[in-house]
């Protein structure tokens, strides 16, 4: 596809990081701090980073929130993914998702697969699109953002990824 991509250099896109959790805080949220680590290291621009308890409504007010603003382009959260008690991301966020990429949590628990056992079966990591707003849901634990993060989100959040990736959506 001559002129399909442009390789003018990175282009910054505009994430907003979401941690689902009733006990972290500032201080304690490790898997927070990865991705925010990750957003910034990639040369992106962190919106802001939030820390809402697990608990359906809140976490849609944040999400909504940012889903309606036009400069945020990527939503990334962590926790609330697993199946234990009150893990319920899936559930607050499928609702509001216009196209659901089906591909990600099947390519993150094959990831997985490699790197922790069956136990990869747990998670139910999601993402979609919505109101032209990337969303990626990962679990809760450091190491699911690092694999999350290094493995999957950073080359797709990069235009210059071939053949194709994300980020072409925000290009002008």
């Amino acid at each position: 596809m001559t002129g399909h991509y442009d390789d003018s250099g990175f282009v910054p896109l505009n994430i907003a990081v979401l941690t689902v959790s009733d006990t972290r805080t500032a201080e304690t949220d490790k898997s927070g701090g990865v991705l925010q680590q990750g957003v910034v290291e990639a040369g992106h621009r962190l919106m802001e980073k939030v820390i809402v308890k697990d608990d359906v409504y809140q976490m849609r007010a944040v999400f909504s929130r940012w889903i309606a603003d036009p400069e945020v382009h990527v939503i990334i959260s962590t926790g609330g993914t697993g199946i234990a008690g009150r893990d319920s991301t899936p559930e607050a966020v499928m609702p509001l998702l216009d196209k659901p990429i089906e591909g990600f949590g099947e390519l993150f628990r094959a990831i997985s697969m490699e790197e922790i056992g069956a136990s990869a079966i747990q998670s139910r990591a999601i993402a979609g699109l919505t109101n032209q707003t990337l969303i990626f849901c990962l679990p809760g634990s450091t190491g699911a953002c690092r694999t999350g993060w290094s493995k999957i989100l950073q080359p797709q959040l990069d235009h210059r990824t071939r053949p194709c990736n994300f980020a072409q959506m925000f290009r002008a």
